[in-house]
């Protein structure tokens, strides 16, 4: 019988671990803007056309390559960091893993020119397939010049995977931003179909987090600075009037990577406890410094996830550094809980309480004047008020109950009457609603998120929401990558009532709001809509639309501890119960809960 196993072609084994490492563009970018970094470079650009699409381009004034070196960059599991197993934790560089540019010449035409400042000529390289169909000497800048061009062209099934240009461009900036903000020492710019969208000057870690994240900024960043043995902690947190609904701006880096630690986030929030509310989220950019024997940063192919070799001590210090930032600027009290050790010298604390003191303290006026006899809330007995009477007053209100029983919401399933009394709000998020056949306890904000989320999803498939026109429009200033997701947006929120236009780079007017927008909250509504958007569940199942509707229908939705009013109770149920699923809200949860006569009735032994 014919041997069945084989070794793979390096064309397509390249492919297959190309799937690891360039997953969209903006992985490829990340790979060569770290390279670039790597290679000493104090000015990178970045250069994308059709969001990184037909083209990447990165160039640097780094060290550059030698002829040999350049050709052997792209040959797999090629580096010049890893020499042996040790290396691997003693990483301070950015790109190691060997695989990037093999990958990225696996499933994009390349094309390389670099030169050495000892060398007279560059080196140009042209690489298809993962094959060389072009190698000579050039005239070239000392530093590398690469540029990725038709990503995917020799695999269309995975280039049809890919998301609209606005998507891919919002990931292509993100990946900008994390390289650009852990070095802010070098110039960085990054321009898209020929317009400058980031020119980021050389300069510190402050005048970097402003130029990314905006000059509103400025006036609301605290330092954090720790220093120990085993780590060092710097950057900047926000003040408490930064904080978003949703998570915002917030970086963690580590060693001057950047990673994703849902932990180490915690550890912010609790030092923010109190001091913003639950439902928000602070902003942050942190710098964790440590011996990179202590971690492990080759568990994940992004590298973007590290593995610390003890997270509670990073945890506690991270809480502990920031706690100490913002009581050391007045936003959070500072208290010592320290005895002062002359109190310790009182008669009160140093003396016994005899019982001689005991009796005295007893029979003295002002003792009696806080016994019960004497309290202003005491209830004397009466004859009514023994627990012998509680069947009364349940025999009082049944017989109300059955006077007002026509009155009743005939079906927990249909609409419901006004009948004066019907609604009662507990804990200004539960809605008790009195029907025939017991009673129901309605979950208000999830109840009204269904009642959105179908009224909004009408308005996106079937007919366009009304737009209440702005006497006075509304200038709306974002962040690049808030831009542009906005951008992508735009037809979309038409269609449920906001009319928003761009106005200028990263700049947009808002023209109009769906007639239930508070007047003078239209751009708070649009930003927080943005935000959410953003941290939404990366689930494939739902459609940009999809996400948007769920977004406008979680943002606007009545929330849990705000106070109705009787009519608007009734109002709400009723548009519940209208629904064309009312009994779950769009996240999958139930919206209220039934509770039966028949059931009251077991529980009570009935």
């Amino acid at each position: 019988m014919q041997d069945i196993i084989q070794l793979l072609p390096d064309n397509i084994a390249n492919q297959i671990a190309a799937g690891e490492v360039i997953q969209r563009p903006a992985s490829a970018v990340k790979e060569l803007l770290e390279n670039a970094v790597d290679a000493g470079a104090t000015r990178i650009q970045l250069i994308i056309n059709d969001a990184g699409k037909a083209l990447v381009q990165v160039i640097d004034n780094g060290k550059g390559m030698s002829e040999t070196d350049a050709r052997m960059a792209f040959e797999r599991h090629a580096t010049s960091k890893i020499r042996d197993i040790e290396d691997l934790f003693r990483i301070k560089t950015m790109g190691f893993r060997g695989e990037a540019l093999a990958s990225i010449a696996a499933v994009a035409q390349v094309t390389l020119k670099t030169r050495r400042a000892e060398d007279e000529l560059g080196t140009h390289i042209d690489i298809e397939n993962s094959r060389v169909v072009n190698q000579e000497p050039c005239a070239a800048e000392v530093g590398t010049n690469i540029s990725m061009k038709n990503l995917f062209f020799n695999v269309p099934a995975r280039r049809n995977f890919l998301k609209s240009n606005a998507a891919e461009m919002r990931h292509i900036v993100d990946e900008f931003i994390r390289v650009a903000m852990a070095f802010p020492s070098i110039f960085f710019s990054l321009s898209a179909n020929g317009q400058e969208l980031f020119h980021l000057e050389a300069g510190n870690h402050k005048q970097r987090i402003v130029q990314i994240l905006g000059s509103t900024y400025t006036a609301k960043l605290v330092p954090v600075h720790e220093k120990t043995d085993y780590l060092t902690i710097s950057g900047f947190i926000g003040k408490p009037e930064t904080a978003r609904k949703t998570r915002g701006d917030q970086y963690f880096f580590v060693n001057n990577r950047y990673i994703k630690s849902a932990y180490l986030n915690h550890a912010v929030n609790a030092a923010f406890d109190g001091i913003i509310p639950n439902d928000s989220f602070p902003g942050y950019v942190l710098y964790i410094d440590l011996d990179p024997a202590q971690i492990d940063i080759n568990v994940h192919p992004t590298k973007q996830e590290i593995k610390f070799e003890d997270e509670k001590i990073i945890y506690a210090f991270i809480q502990a550094a920031v706690k100490h930032a913002l009581a050391q600027f007045s936003i959070a009290p500072s208290l010592d809980f320290s005895l002062n050790a002359d109190i310790q010298q009182l008669d009160a604390v140093s003396k016994p309480f005899t019982n001689e003191q005991q009796q005295a303290t007893i029979s003295s006026g002002l003792y009696q004047t806080f016994s019960r006899s004497h309290q202003a809330h005491a209830i004397e007995p009466t004859e009514k008020s023994g627990l012998g009477d509680w069947r009364a007053y349940f025999k009082e209100s049944s017989i109300a109950n059955r006077q007002s029983e026509e009155k009743q919401v005939p079906d927990s399933r249909f609409q419901i009457e006004d009948s004066g009394n019907s609604f009662l709000q507990i804990n200004n998020t539960y809605i008790l609603v009195n029907h025939s056949r017991g009673f129901l306890v309605v979950h208000q904000q999830l109840a009204h998120e269904r009642v959105l989320y179908e009224k909004f999803s009408a308005a996106m498939h079937n007919q366009q929401a009304a737009t209440q026109q702005l006497l006075f429009p509304v200038t709306l200033e974002l962040a690049a990558p808030d831009a542009a997701l906005l951008q992508d947006m735009l037809s979309d929120l038409i269609q449920i009532g906001y009319l928003v236009e761009p106005f200028g780079t990263n700049s947009f007017v808002i023209q109009g709001c769906p007639a239930d927008v508070i007047t003078g909250n239209e751009k708070n509504t649009i930003e927080l809509l943005i935000e959410q958007f953003k941290h939404f569940s990366s689930d494939v199942k739902y459609s940009k639309r999809e996400k948007l509707v769920r977004c406008m229908a979680r943002q606007q939705s009545i929330k849990a501890g705000q106070s109705l009013s009787e009519k608007e109770m009734q109002s709400l149920v009723n548009d519940l119960f209208a629904c064309t699923t009312p009994n779950i809200s769009p996240n999958g949860s139930p919206t209220y809960i039934e509770f039966k006569e028949e059931y009251l009735d077991r529980m009570f032994g009935k």
